[in-house]
């Protein structure tokens, strides 16, 4: 390889051209067992040495040290981000305008992400230390009657990471119109409240809109469908699920369960940088780019 590494560092914009494309007919004879079997999805040392000319001659380790010195690794893909709503952009430009409104005027402007979630008594699956012998694999437990659900509405302050929550065996109409009477108590000196939020059946029930015209200081921002990342709030339960729910303890215990739960979320009561960092509303994201635009 050493021999004629250096001519080949010029063919890098070709390799990089032809990975992104996928594997194709030369990979589909180094791996597949028939002729009509398909071209394989993704790319091995071994697909990518033969579907190259002048890599054919080079060992697979050969192949990797190659990769490696154009800075080329294996990395997990990222899903790409699409939503069907054909009115995702101005959906879009209104939750920002809403965003950098609130942070211009948060005296009298307040904008909260808001979504639902449920949660069981039995644990969620998922790896963790235990000893390495084949029978002492950890168990998720299974225990304690039928594996009952309980839900939670909340709201996220978007510039402050206050977050306020009710949780209940069902969330229905009167919950959500509980919770917005909630947010009008925790921001009365707010002129308009936004209330970024996904497009559930119940948030457009007759009952709830009707609730709504007695707090005009509440607007809701209708997020587009299916683009869960434009809804900060998505990480706080995944942050609840990986630290309080995944493997716990608690089957036997459901009020306990419970309580860890609203504990976790308690601790954001006042707000919180941490959380604001870890949804993305500080740092790199969008969202937070948005508001350093302030």
């Amino acid at each position: 390889m050493g021999a004629t590494a250096g001519g080949v560092f010029d063919r890098r914009p070709e390799l990089l051209d032809r990975l992104r494309q996928g594997p194709g007919a030369a990979a589909q004879q180094e791996v597949m067992t028939t002729a009509e079997a398909p071209a394989p999805s993704r790319w091995t040392l071994r697909t990518i040495r033969v579907s190259f000319d002048w890599l054919k001659e080079y060992t697979l380790s050969g192949v990797w040290y190659l990769l490696r010195r154009y800075q080329l690794q294996l990395r997990s893909a990222q899903v790409q981000l699409w939503s069907p709503d054909p009115e995702y952009a101005s959906k879009y430009a209104r939750l920002l305008a809403c965003l950098q409104t609130t942070a211009q005027q948060p005296e009298s402007h307040a904008l909260v992400f808001w979504d639902q979630m449920g949660y069981y008594r039995w644990p969620t699956p998922t790896r963790t230390w235990a000893l390495a012998a084949p029978d002492a694999a950890p168990m998720a437990q299974r225990a304690g009657g039928n594996n009952q659900q309980w839900r939670i509405i909340a709201a996220l302050n978007g510039l402050t990471g206050q977050v306020h929550y009710l949780d209940n065996y069902i969330v229905g109409r009167q919950q959500v119109i509980a919770m917005y009477g909630r947010l009008v108590a925790a921001y009365p000196g707010c002129q308009r409240i936004y209330v970024a939020q996904d497009n559930w059946s119940i948030h457009r029930h007759p009952d709830v809109l009707e609730a709504l015209k007695g707090w005009p200081q509440i607007e809701p921002v209708w997020l587009p469908t299916y683009a869960p990342w434009l809804n900060p709030i998505e990480k706080l339960w995944r942050w609840l699920r990986q630290d309080v729910l995944k493997m716990h303890r608690l089957a036997t215990d459901w009020p306990e369960c419970r309580r860890r739960v609203n504990a976790f979320l308690d601790q954001f009561a006042q707000g919180s940088t941490e959380l604001l960092r870890y949804v993305g509303l500080l740092g790199e994201g969008k969202l937070a780019q948005a508001l350093a635009q302030i």
